[in-house]
């Protein structure tokens, strides 16, 4: 589940910042993040989520001290390091918010189909840079995708060999790993980048002439991909910082799939 809960505390931040919206459940109230179309049938790990949060209040005396949010930021961290990552401090202290938005979802999380102008102005909004949308897209050196996302800005033969994998089973309902190494974090999606090999239109945008060409290939070329975890730690914490509710704004789920009565 590493690369699912990674993507989760991605997907939250993009939303509202880092405030757990994308955990809550719909309600008549509760416009729910997890229908909107990059969550959709895709977003993975909610159950783990509570899990966790159930063993941390119980190690609080029953009570909900520590926020939702703020466990899905170290259930990213925890995960990148199972699967043989980096670590990095996490800074806590976010609450959870009260309200969700699927329109706001829809709007601002990156799309796999997207080019390089596009990818970073949705970073840029969140007040990420050119490196940190590489290193975070570095992320994609673990877990899978699902067969309708394969590009096609990418080697043919390369190509040819994903359709045909693809299609020799339930097409685009297969899932298909983001590079040769998924269950470990290393510097091959970079190497793969450098190929075009990327698995997503949005991975081989990161190298196909453009301005973000340099810091592929340096994370392609850097011993054991130590550059590429320097930044993917940095830039993991810039993310973490993106917009986190604080002080007496929201609040601490009780349950983090819904708002406390």
């Amino acid at each position: 589940m590493g690369a699912s809960l990674l993507r989760l505390h991605f997907h939250d931040c993009f939303v509202q910042g880092c405030d757990g919206s994308i955990l809550l459940d719909a309600t008549p109230t509760i416009d729910s993040e997890k229908t909107a179309l990059p969550n959709n049938n895709s977003a993975r790990g909610f159950e783990v989520i509570d899990m966790i949060k159930a063993e941390v209040d119980k190690a609080c005396g029953g009570k909900p001290v520590v926020s939702c949010a703020d466990i899905l930021a170290v259930a990213a961290r925890d995960s990148v390091v199972a699967l043989g990552g980096p670590s990095w401090e996490v800074q806590l202290g976010r609450r959870d918010s009260t309200s969700a938005s699927r329109t706001t979802a829809n709007n601002d999380i990156p799309s796999p189909f997207m080019d390089l102008p596009a990818l970073k102005s949705s970073f840029q909004k969140q007040g990420l840079n050119e490196r940190d949308l590489v290193a975070l897209s570095g992320g994609h050196t673990i877990g899978f995708s699902q067969c309708h996302e394969t590009a096609d800005n990418i080697d043919a033969e390369f190509a040819r060999e994903r359709r045909a994998s693809c299609f020799a089973g339930s097409g685009d309902a297969n899932l298909g790993s983001l590079d040769g190494s998924p269950t470990r974090f290393d510097a091959s999606y970079f190497k793969n980048l450098v190929e075009k090999k990327g698995l997503l239109h949005s991975d081989q945008a990161l190298f196909a002439g453009g301005s973000t060409d340099s810091v592929v290939k340096g994370y392609a070329g850097s011993n054991n991909g130590r550059s590429f975890w320097f930044d993917f730690a940095s830039s993991m914490v810039k993310m973490g910082n993106i917009k986190p509710l604080t002080g007496n704004s929201g609040q601490i789920r009780v349950n983090c799939r819904k708002v406390n009565a």
